[in-house]
């Protein structure tokens, strides 16, 4: 088996706001073979950016686009491909929006082998520990109480484990971030599991602080990028410093950053983004590394069906899994982009188990939101 194209396709809704929501637009990766074999993924990157280095022509041996790196080479050979990117990429890569798209062009050459043998990608990621697993709702923070919840309300008929309000109005003051922490406390009763993703809105340390403290009242389980990452000290001091757990990953790439702050003891929990880390051949050997320092993963997801589904496959390789972040947002890409949607049944997702990832794409959705 060859590959003979990579396709990546810009998806998007017809009005774009500016908030933190990225399952307004997407990229999905298609991966062709000679066999008739399609291997799919998403990125959550810039999609604009992953598909001028996926399609780019060369500039010279280390810079040239993904695609014609890869063309004619055998899916099985995944880790010869990676580092093949990897190097003919480093003159503009080794970073960022370049290890995003090498993440959606491996993830969709994952799904091109467990098609290919008849096998689901977690049974050829090392097995599944796990059949289902129990879900945590992730939304937007709104800017008041009452819309707390409301909200609360609204998405716990599916006594989800717990909730993650993110962004949105937090990390304006700290009064208001624990007005705002108490009222999500008080409407998900003592039961469920709080998360805070702050999104790296706090610049000053002892604010930081302040609020993880005040946060430790109502029982938040983790408090998700304090701060930029490149901050790793700030990480550690503060996981030091506050019974909360801190927590990050989804900024992060390749596999040396995620042992860095595993190794400096940044974070209580790691959130790689199987779309963003370098795929499931790097997420693979995070996972390992972390099982062996004793850090739990919780992979962040907050995208369409496709990432989830790759998510998915992953979370049944782990032999500690916590749970899934299950995205809340109910936009047109969230929810239709794959032809039955993963729902979640009293709290709990089963993790699909037919070959590939599990899913298929919906063209319809796909062609009709489609950039031409």
């Amino acid at each position: 088996m060859k590959i003979t194209d990579v396709e990546a396709i810009i998806v998007r809704q017809p009005e774009i706001t500016l908030i933190g929501d990225g399952t307004q637009d997407t990229v999905v990766i298609l991966v062709h073979t000679d066999e008739g074999i399609t291997g799919v993924a998403e990125v959550d990157s810039a999609p604009y950016v992953v598909k001028a280095i996926i399609d780019m022509p060369a500039s010279h041996k280390a810079c040239q686009g993904l695609k014609e790196i890869i063309v004619g080479e055998d899916p099985f050979d995944v880790e010869k491909i990676w580092n093949k990117m990897y190097e003919f990429a480093y003159y503009h890569g080794r970073a960022a929006a370049v290890i995003h798209a090498m993440s959606g062009i491996d993830n969709a050459i994952w799904d091109i082998m467990g098609k290919a043998v008849g096998k689901p990608v977690h049974k050829l990621l090392g097995g599944s520990y796990q059949t289902e697993i129990p879900a945590y709702i992730s939304i937007l923070m709104p800017s008041t109480p009452d819309e707390v919840k409301k909200l609360v309300d609204y998405h716990m008929k599916e006594n989800y484990l717990g909730i993650k309000f993110g962004w949105g109005g937090l990390g304006k003051s700290f009064e208001e971030d624990v007005k705002l922490v108490k009222a999500a406390r008080e409407a998900l009763g003592p039961d469920k599991k709080l998360m805070i993703d702050i999104a790296m809105a706090w610049t000053d340390y002892k604010v930081a602080l302040k609020n993880c403290k005040a946060f430790e009242e109502y029982d938040v389980f983790w408090v998700e990028e304090p701060f930029r990452v490149e901050r790793s000290k700030d990480f550690t001091k503060l996981r030091n410093a506050t019974k909360t757990n801190i927590t990050a990953g989804e900024e992060l790439f390749h596999f040396d950053e995620f042992k860095k702050y595993i190794d400096d003891g940044c974070v209580d929990i790691l959130q790689p983004d199987i779309s963003r880390c370098g795929g499931l051949t790097v997420a693979r050997k995070i996972r390992d590394y972390a099982y062996n320092a004793g850090v739990p993963i919780v992979p962040h997801n907050f995208k369409s069906g496709l990432l989830l589904s790759a998510t998915m496959q992953f979370i049944a390789t782990l032999p500690n899994a916590l749970f899934l972040e299950y995205c809340g947002q109910e936009t047109i890409l969230s929810r239709n982009l794959i032809t039955e949607p993963i729902t979640v049944k009293n709290g709990m997702v089963t993790i699909p188990d037919r070959p590939g990832m599990g899913v298929e794409l919906d063209w319809d959705t796909l062609n009709k939101y489609r950039v031409k």
